[in-house]
């Protein structure tokens, strides 16, 4: 399997290559350069295997130059007792008749981050082994919240690597800015951008297409590479809780062999609901994946009208994860549903980065409209959607697994389509305890506990147990207090590499 990038089809790389590298020289997405296909009898072969053996089968796929071995490797070291509190890694919880939550926030720092986060430091440094790379790999992200803490934690004092992470100063939310701020490990540097979290992309989008400054790094012996989901590596580990999650519903009879299903999916860059794009593209059942938008609303136009247009007022939400204006993963979908025009994603990225909108026009809308339906919801309809589920099925959401929600009512409501459902639940409603307690109890129970005791709070509400990943955040020391504007990224990152 060789990969290509979405500005450039003449460069083809392998699968370490596209792994290390992270972005294409010219600043396109890589990309396989076929799509594998799987049978009936391929998925049906799922039901009986457990999610590592899974993840296996579909890793194989994608990763040809790396051994069997060598993947099983990776797999066991991400997906394990000790990283997840349950040994389904990704379960799957049947809500009615009609919707099933796939929980992909019993990992390590209570996100569905976890699952691409833990296997991506094994598929990275077997690929530094591969392509004989000497130098330091400098892992280089920019998070609205749960990616940085994730790619941190996964990254923690692995050989070969330094990880620095930059996230919105006031863009995430409290327990994600302690998570990160309290950060162990040899090799891990943080620092908040003054702005939000396209800032904080934009500013390391552009170190990575910076070729000065790649050469000050080789230099001093750094290579960048990337934790983000423009990240191969990263991407490709989330195709495997699709196919899960459909075996898992074979498995318990909730459905027939070769019966469609509908994934709704809360996203901002795209790249979640990507990774079900690539699941369907390979002969997963989806009929129709729904994408879920808070107020930052961009991907909800975009589906519905072929204009994505960032130049809108940015909103801090209760879902903070999914705010954002510039959905990077998007490129990777316009290349495979243009028929791999790399001139119209040029031209389309082009006209992103001059004006900040672009224009896919009627015929690539039609197509898009056939895979993706999309909507939204605001702040007062994501804590509806909280109390909902708490009251009529006991069943508690965080913020993002609530847009998700209630852009599925609202789909059902207005399509009539009653297609069983696959909500994908992105992180524990722990993460978001202020929000999650306000939405079901009221906003008086909040007065005057801080964001501890509310953890303590909501265990005691819901009795559920707090994730062991923010039990102990209470006690943990600050390490990193680094505060800079958005055009001083680069010397926060010669500073903490000692560039000469």
């Amino acid at each position: 399997m060789k990969y290509q990038s979405t500005r450039n089809k003449a460069v083809c790389v392998s699968s370490a290559e596209a792994i290390k590298k992270g972005l294409s020289n010219e600043g396109g997405l890589f990309v396989p350069c076929q799509i594998p296909k799987l049978s009936a009898e391929d998925i049906s072969s799922m039901t009986t295997m457990s999610y590592n053996e899974r993840a296996n089968k579909i890793l194989s796929y994608f990763l040809t130059d790396y051994t069997s071995e060598e993947i099983a490797d990776c797999v066991n070291r991400a997906y394990n007792k000790e990283k997840f509190e349950t040994v389904e890694i990704a379960p799957l919880y049947k809500l009615n008749n009609s919707a099933y939550f796939l929980e992909l926030w019993h990992g390590p720092t209570c996100a569905f981050k976890d699952m691409a986060l833990q296997i991506l430091p094994h598929l990275l440094t077997k690929a530094i082994k591969k392509t004989g790379e000497k130098r330091e790999v400098v892992i280089l992200v920019a998070t609205s919240g749960d990616t940085g803490k994730a790619a941190l934690e996964g990254f923690r004092d692995v050989d070969g690597t330094r990880i620095i992470v930059f996230y919105p100063e006031s863009g995430v939310s409290d327990i994600q800015k302690r998570q990160m701020i309290t950060q162990e490990g040899n090799n891990v540097d943080i620092a908040a951008v003054v702005g939000n979290f396209d800032d904080a992309q934009n500013g390391v989008k552009k170190i990575f297409t910076d070729t000065e400054y790649a050469e000050i790094l080789a230099r001093n012996n750094f290579i960048l590479s990337s934790a983000n989901s423009i990240n191969w590596g990263r991407l490709v580990p989330q195709i495997i809780y699709y196919f899960s999650a459909y075996a898992t519903m074979l498995k318990n009879e909730e459905i027939a062999p070769g019966e469609e299903i509908n994934v709704v999916v809360p996203t901002g860059n795209f790249g979640n609901i990507l990774a079900g794009f690539y699941a369907r593209e390979m002969g997963l059942p989806i009929k129709k994946l729904i994408c879920a938008s808070n107020e930052n609303n961009v991907l909800t136009d975009f589906i519905n009208t072929g204009v994505y247009d960032k130049n809108r007022e940015f909103k801090t939400t209760t879902s903070p994860s999914m705010d954002i204006l510039i959905s990077s993963n998007l490129e990777r979908f316009l290349f495979h549903i243009t028929g791999e025009n790399e001139a119209k994603v040029n031209e389309w990225m082009a006209s992103l980065k001059e004006t900040g909108k672009y224009d896919v026009g009627e015929d690539v809308r039609a197509k898009i409209g056939e895979i993706f339906y999309g909507d939204c919801c605001d702040d007062v309809d994501t804590a509806l959607a909280i109390k909902d589920a708490s009251d009529g099925y006991g069943y508690v959401m965080d913020t993002h697994t609530a847009v998700a929600k209630r852009v599925y009512d609202k789909y059902v409501l207005k399509t009539g389509d009653k297609t069983k459902t696959v909500i994908v639940s992105t992180a524990s409603p722990f993460k978001f305890n202020d929000s999650v307690l306000s939405a079901i109890y009221g906003d008086a129970i909040l007065e005057g506990k801080n964001e501890f005791e509310l953890l303590e709070l909501l265990s005691e509400k819901t009795g559920m147990n707090i994730p062991a990943g923010l039990a102990g955040l209470k006690t943990k020391p600050v390490i990193f207090n680094t505060t800079c504007e958005k055009d001083e990224m680069y010397d926060v990152v010669s500073h903490m590499l000692n560039l000469g």
